[in-house]
């Protein structure tokens, strides 16, 4: 029997007490914990000001096990975030030419370095992506709901950095 099968009847026969405790056995890690190697914390996130992604990331750090640094000087590993960019490009207009859909894209650069300069991830880029329908209704809830979509951009390319430094740590 796989380890998905066994949590998966587990999670199944589960009623009542210890829920955690039995998760926890089985495997199952709750998002956003992560296990630093105790020579490489504090941690320090190196991002643009204002960077949805470093507050997204400080987020799911903050109450955990890793302890976050105040300066690159005093950290012992640095999660770079070299770039972010957001873009939309028309993927459909009706006859008369007007904007029928979007496709968002956002572009996130970011590595991570130890202290003494040695890579542990190289610079990758995640470009994350989603159609955007645009009725000619609602203009301001349409403009609101793209915000939402990006914010929800940068919560999913903070899980996909850290699901990346999990198994750079490994």
């Amino acid at each position: 029997m796989t380890d998905r099968r066994a949590c998966l009847r587990l999670l199944g026969g589960l009623l009542g007490g210890g829920p955690l405790l039995a998760l926890s056995g089985c495997g199952f890690r709750l998002r956003g914990t992560l296990d630093v190697p105790s020579e490489l914390t504090p941690l320090f996130i190196q991002a643009p000001a204002g960077s949805p992604v470093r507050q997204s990331l400080e987020e799911q750090f903050s109450g955990g096990p890793v302890a976050l640094a105040a300066s690159a000087a005093k950290a012992k590993l640095i999660l770079r975030i070299l770039s972010e960019q957001r873009t939309s490009r028309v993927v459909a207009t009706d006859i008369a030419g007007k904007v029928l859909a979007f496709e968002l894209h956002y572009l996130v650069r970011f590595d991570a370095v130890a202290a003494g300069g040695t890579q542990k991830i190289p610079p990758e880029t995640l470009d994350l992506v989603r159609t955007f329908d645009n009725p000619d209704v609602e203009v301001l809830g349409k403009q609101l709901e793209e915000e939402q979509i990006f914010q929800e951009f940068a919560i999913d390319a903070a899980d996909r950095i850290l699901m990346r430094l999990r198994a750079a740590l490994r």
